[in-house]
């Protein structure tokens, strides 16, 4: 391991804003912060937004910078990456900024019924083999997690470089009877992008220097229940 993580990973544990859990804390049982972010965390009951695969953090402090009534998790299993944003957040004096550094497959076992408002999932891996559809932050079982602690009126955000996933998720949606509020192929090229969707990554960055269109796609997941995978045709060829 490199001396720059093992620097990052030494400074984490300084962060007031890092939560780090070990795998004993989670495995088949809750956090102790499971329902009570806003009373034991962030000392408010404002409305929580959750980025879930936040790589370095950089739309969950965006986001924080510009709406300091809600209060802002992003939950990733990359600590090296999210030492960036936890450290933007701790160097700004962030408030209402929280990194989780869990496996999303966990995510159950942070958040109770209803206790996140929404739920932003930024430029994912759109694992295009095969065999890791099932790994895709939108497939339904991901989706099902999301819905026994995602309000009901609460939106699913998912901006994205990936065509296929994009495309994916909408037949998620449709085969679900999710309620799809918006829905672009190129928010840049069409104008769609407002002041939110404008907040540019790094990554972000590389795939507008290429030329590639950016996607959105913002659903509901109303009352948690068992989804289904859709019969989709995809776009592209899975290896």
């Amino acid at each position: 391991m490199g001396k720059d993580k093992l620097k990052r990973f030494a400074e984490n544990l300084t962060f007031e804003c890092m939560v780090q859990p070990a795998f004993e804390e989670i495995f088949r049982r809750d956090h102790p912060l499971k329902g009570r972010w806003g009373a034991d965390f962030f000392g408010n009951d404002n409305p929580i937004v959750l980025e879930l695969g936040c790589g370095r953090g950089e739309y969950t402090v965006a986001m924080a910078r510009r709406f300091p009534e809600r209060n802002f998790i992003g939950v990733d299993i990359k600590g090296a990456r999210m030492w960036r944003g936890a450290k933007s957040a701790t160097e700004e004096g962030l408030a209402n900024v929280a990194f989780l550094r869990t496996r999303i497959e966990f995510i159950g076992s942070f958040f109770g019924e209803g206790e996140a408002s929404e739920i932003w999932i930024t430029f994912p891996d759109p694992q295009l083999r095969k065999n890791r559809i099932k790994k895709r932050l939108t497939a339904p079982s991901f989706l099902a997690q999301y819905a026994s602690f995602l309000q009901p009126c609460g939106a699913v955000h998912l901006k994205t470089d990936s065509r296929h996933l994009h495309l994916y998720t909408l037949a998620v949606a449709q085969a679900n009877g999710l309620s799809v509020e918006a829905a672009c192929d190129d928010i840049y090229g069409t104008g769609f992008a407002d002041e939110l969707l404008s907040i540019s990554t790094a990554y972000e960055e590389q795939y507008l220097l290429r030329g590639v269109p950016i996607t959105y796609l913002r659903f509901t997941l109303g009352e948690g229940r068992r989804l289904v995978a859709p019969d989709f045709a995809p776009d592209v060829e899975l290896a």
